[in-house]
């Protein structure tokens, strides 16, 4: 009998919806407000029968509006999500123009969520100098890490095993942070426009070259674009100075609690697998912006961030569009048009190390893949865990009372919040993982290909991505390093 000496694949899973204590499908909120009306109206119909005939047609509109969904969004939200966007384009809120030559305060204001944002300069302690993105309306700042994480390809299996633990005690850590509000990881890719090629060759050359072979290196340089791909990680880091422990009294000691933290974060990025190779400049942080909106202009940023006066030509006001327009399912800006899209499910099954390769991977349009994670206070973790716990009990108890079957869903659902509270006891983080994906053409016949493009690559991640219907531009924003939370945005706009 022979015995199968083949190396044994690890797997990872464990990923799922937050749903508390919500019933048929809605949230909690949703279901204490149907309890309420159910029983307001149980009540007004026992003390007056006759008030059935008014008061049912307008219950039975409610409810269904908020128990009927539409791919999984109840009909309420839609209807909400609409009105908001009729409001907002009927008095062109979906529309930008900037005041080039206008000098006033508010000039070089960037569009939409990005509006309250400005860009700092401030020092390492290292004698260098890295870019800092303040939110003037709730004081986070945002500061980004440059890292270039190595190929699961090109390792060997046991390493990109210790790579997978070392970030998830690296997201573990991060619960033990006051300060910390979430991070956002950005894989930006876009085919390479030949200028950086160019430009280190054009200076190589010797005028005493052989013609020939100064001939072969033109032809190469020409050929290049088409092989090789401009490839950007950042890991951004968003902050509250006013939770941290030290309270900083003014913006910069804010700056410097927000340097410490970046120091003991980096130096244990180290063992996730990917080289930090330094905190962004100011420059490059409006660089990045800058060839987002416009990605016509990538070489020509590249070429100056290059430069040694790259700091002086490259600022906030060189990182917003001269004209933005909002589409329901579209971003038009400057030179490009964009779509963004949102997870909207997870992987159902247990994944390998490399499963959002093909998502990640350079393809024949500019792309940005932006996963973003919100650590759960560690004090808080396992109250959260125990409550959702507690949630999937209470449901399944409803379902017996009900005389309903238990789902295979339903027992997939119980056992991984079970799962997870065992986890978060033994030491594990607990966070809310959301991804966003945004793909841009400079042709707009080319974006029902690119379309189809990102969303086979999400296909074969394993992955259920959904468009960010009347919500492109903040989507768009969320993938750049500016540290915009579409959540932290709702959360707000309802308070």
């Amino acid at each position: 009998m022979e015995r199968d000496s083949s190396p044994q694949i690890r797997t990872y899973g464990g990923w799922r919806r937050r749903h508390g204590i919500g019933l048929l499908g809605m949230d909690s909120t949703a279901t204490f407000a149907a309890l309420g009306i159910a029983m307001a109206l149980i009540l007004a119909t026992a003390i007056a029968p006759a008030l059935l005939i008014y008061l049912a047609p307008p219950a039975v509109l409610v409810g269904g509006v908020v128990l009927i969904r539409i791919g999984g969004v109840p009909v309420a939200r839609l209807l909400l999500a609409r009105w908001r966007w009729w409001w907002g384009s009927k008095r062109r809120y979906n529309q930008y123009r900037a005041g080039v030559v206008v000098d006033h305060p508010r000039a070089f204001q960037l569009p939409g969520v990005l509006a309250p944002l400005t860009l700092l300069s401030a020092e390492d302690g290292y004698g260098s100098r890295y870019g800092i993105v303040w939110d003037r309306r709730t004081g986070l700042l945002t500061a980004t890490l440059r890292v270039v994480p190595a190929s699961t390809w090109l390792a060997n299996r046991s390493d990109a095993d210790s790579w997978v633990a070392a970030w998830g005690g690296w997201l573990a850590g991060l619960g033990h942070l006051p300060a910390m509000r979430w991070v956002t990881v950005t894989v930006d890719t876009a085919p390479e426009p030949g200028s950086t090629l160019a430009d280190a060759v054009t200076t190589a050359f010797d005028p005493s070259a052989p013609a020939p072979a100064r001939d072969i290196l033109t032809e190469l340089v020409a050929a290049a674009p088409a092989a090789a791909a401009d490839v950007d990680t950042r890991v951004s880091i968003t902050v509250d100075p006013a939770k941290s422990p030290n309270a900083p009294k003014d913006l910069p000691e804010a700056v410097g609690e927000l340097g410490r933290i970046l120091d003991g974060l980096a130096s244990s990025l180290g063992g996730c697998g990917v080289t930090v190779v330094g905190r962004a400049t100011a420059a490059e942080i409006a660089g990045a912006v800058r060839t987002a909106f416009d990605p016509d202009a990538r070489g020509e940023v590249n070429r100056l961030l290059a430069g040694p006066d790259a700091a002086e030509i490259l600022g906030w006001c060189d990182a917003g569009p001269i004209g933005a327009t909002e589409h329901a399912d579209r971003y038009e800006h400057d030179s490009g048009v964009s779509v963004t899209w949102a997870w909207h499910e997870p992987p159902r099954q247990n994944v390998h190390s490399d499963v959002l390769a093909r998502l990640v991977a350079p393809g024949p349009f500019p792309k940005r893949i932006t996963l973003q994670y919100r650590a759960f206070p560690a004090a808080a973790a396992s109250q959260v865990i125990q409550q959702e716990v507690n949630a999937a009990s209470f449901r399944a108890q409803f379902r017996r009372r009900t005389g309903r079957d238990e789902t295979a869903r339903d027992s997939w659902d119980s056992a991984r919040a079970r799962q997870a509270a065992t986890e978060e006891a033994m030491g594990a983080g607990l966070c809310l993982i959301s991804m966003y994906a945004s793909v841009t053409v400079t042709e707009p016949k080319e974006l029902r290909r690119a379309v189809a493009h990102v969303e086979a690559s999400a296909e074969s991640a394993k992955i259920r991505l959904r468009r960010l219907w009347r919500s492109q531009a903040a989507g768009f924003a969320t993938t750049l390093p500016c540290g915009i939370c579409p959540s932290e945005l709702s959360h707000r706009l309802i308070h």
